[in-house]
């Protein structure tokens, strides 16, 4: 009974409300520096990243093999699974979103999902590989960030260390708004893919796929999807990381996004999903710290990692428990 059409059909429908509640939580991570920044307007930033990330979720599926595949086994998965996965993730994103915390989307679907597939089938249904993979982009991919903003601040201090100030900020206004374009490109690159996993997951389950190949019509269900959450846009985020943890001039907008871009869309093409909020968070705090470190305000940067580690648990246990009592309901 847990494969029926109608489960199938949840399935779709909440992936698509979570890449929708994605694309308006995470909206920050692409403009939330280029509207602190004043370069642009909130309405023109919203929308010029509404459309760059559907173009960048229709630019490949790497990374939804990987969630999709990757993760847990396929053949153990049921849509009971996959829908307690989703509401997990759809709770903690509005939950996360009231209190403004830059929480990552994408671990707590991911998260999510290993624990209702443990649910599921038991502990033996994860696929540890997959799960390692996760692992290090949660742990490394803040480091590099930090390393990349710092650094690629650094050199753009000596690089124009004899020009004008008014000059500068000129010069990077103008940047700012190719570095806010690249980032919301690799920000729907990277996180659109991981609900056409999910959802391409759902048909090989349901039997309607002979082999996990993302369909083009969910590839653009969800690229619409996110899009249309980002036009909404996340306002409580946007300010705690675009005003509230470090004060940022363009240049340090431009900085922080090329650095934050550059790591997502490597890591887009091998496959690797990452927190798009972890990066851009890390690359922000990074550049902050290139001016001094008090510079960049860490006690509002602690709260956010503590918000990021709670993330795994609480969704991986959340998850278990909807996939408990959806399955005794379903029964």
């Amino acid at each position: 009974m847990h494969d029926t059409f109608f489960l199938l059909v949840c399935v779709i429908v909440l992936a698509t409300v979570f890449d929708f509640i994605n694309g308006f939580h995470d909206t920050a991570n692409a403009i939330a520096t280029s509207v602190s920044t004043r370069v642009l307007s909130p309405k023109v930033a919203v929308s010029m990243s509404a459309v760059l990330n559907m173009v960048g979720a229709l630019s490949g599926t790497a990374v939804a093999h990987t969630v999709g595949a990757g993760l847990v086994e396929t053949a153990s998965v049921t849509q009971i699974t996959v829908v307690s996965a989703l509401v997990a993730a759809i709770v903690w994103d509005i939950i996360t979103w009231y209190f403004g915390l830059p929480t990552s989307s994408s671990h707590a679907v991911l998260s999510g999902l290993v624990g209702a597939a443990i649910a599921t089938a038991g502990p033996g249904v994860i696929i540890k590989k997959g799960v390692y993979k996760v692992l290090a982009g949660l742990i490394f991919s803040p480091v590099v960030g930090i390393v990349l903003g710092f650094l690629l601040m650094l050199f753009l201090v000596w690089l124009f260390r004899r020009a004008a100030p008014s000059f500068v900020s000129k010069l990077f206004g103008r940047l700012q708004v190719v570095s806010a374009a690249y980032m919301a490109f690799s920000h729907g690159n990277n996180d659109a893919q991981k609900t056409m996993g999910i959802i391409t997951m759902a048909l090989v389950s349901y039997h309607k796929l002979p082999a996990f190949d993302v369909p083009l019509w969910v590839i653009v269900l969800c690229a619409t999807a996110m899009a249309l959450g980002t036009a909404v846009g996340g306002w409580r985020v946007i300010k705690t990381l675009g005003m509230r943890l470090v004060h940022l001039r363009p240049i340090h907008g431009f900085a922080a996004e090329t650095a934050a871009a550059t790591v997502i869309e490597v890591a887009s093409r091998i496959g690797l999903p990452l927190s798009t909020t972890h990066v851009i968070s890390s690359t922000i705090m990074g550049v902050g710290a290139s001016k001094r470190l008090s510079a960049v305000r860490w006690g509002i940067g602690g709260n956010i990692v503590l918000a990021w580690v709670l993330t795994l648990p609480a969704c991986a246990v959340l998850a278990w428990l909807i996939c408990k009592v959806l399955g005794l309901l379903v029964w």
